[in-house]
């Protein structure tokens, strides 16, 4: 068995799905148009993330989405997309055998990526 249906309440939706889209590789779900208020998104595993409009959206404290990616070298392009998109990413970090970095999504809830070493 294993996971394959998320949800998550975010403060923008349209600002997620694009984030997720265009950095992600998730897509919309066909038949499920985005809307201001929700959107339903998939990856090449068929994983299903839905995604609904809240307010005063507040997870706790060391909650996040992680993308485990197969390099340093992809973690490190990710990187660099995301912050020529002017998102504000913190530096790369080494710890764990990892490389990692963590930061804001647009919906309100942190975004993990990292590889092992």
């Amino acid at each position: 068995m294993h996971l394959n249906h998320l949800n998550l309440t975010v403060t923008d939706v349209p600002a997620t799905v694009a984030l997720l889209e265009a950095h992600f590789g998730m897509r919309r779900v066909p038949g499920y148009p985005a809307t201001d208020g929700m959107s339903f998104l998939k990856d090449d595993a068929g994983f299903l993330l839905s995604l609904f409009r809240g307010r005063d959206v507040q997870y706790p404290k060391g909650f996040h989405v992680g993308f485990i990616r197969p390099s340093v070298e992809e973690v490190e392009a990710i990187h660099a997309r995301l912050s020529a998109a002017g998102l504000a990413v913190p530096p790369l970090r080494e710890e764990h055998g990892r490389v990692t970095f963590y930061f804001d999504s647009p919906g309100g809830f942190v975004i993990e990526v990292e590889a092992f070493r």
